[in-house]
């Protein structure tokens, strides 16, 4: 078999400049590298937390149809860009045992912490919904 050099080098130089390989990389300094800043976690949800919570969202507006997982899915979004998973956790578990009764009910109910986290939460949920569901 027969190798035409000729070929060989347009085709090379063809994919080089297809895929910007011919481009001057930018010279990294120190400098350049200690200014750089680190990307932001967006997605820190985890999955199984995200579709838990999309499958309630669902249940609660009349169950599963396009528009509802998309929509749910939308929510969990937003709520996910506004707060952290872990303030996200802390306010759903203060939301399911604020209904707890007695004095052990009142340690999750009671503190400023628990009190703050479930009214942000409840907040970032009313401006998704109204951002994801179409009325």
């Amino acid at each position: 078999m027969k190798i035409d050099l000729k070929k060989l080098l347009l085709t090379t130089t063809i994919l080089v400049i297809i895929t910007g390989c011919t481009s001057n990389p930018e010279k990294i300094t120190e400098d350049s590298a200690t200014k750089a800043t680190p990307a932001v976690l967006v997605n820190d949800y985890p999955t199984r937390d995200r579709v838990e919570y999309v499958l309630n969202c669902v249940a609660q507006h009349g169950g599963l149809s396009y528009i509802n997982q998309y929509a749910c899915g939308c929510k969990i979004d937003k709520i996910a860009e506004t707060l952290s998973f872990n303030d996200y956790e802390a306010a759903k578990t203060f939301s399911y045992l604020k209904s707890m009764a007695g004095d052990n009910g009142g340690m999750a109910r009671d503190p400023k912490q628990s009190k703050d986290l479930r009214k942000q939460l409840k907040e970032v949920e009313d401006t998704a919904e109204k951002s994801c569901f179409v009325k």
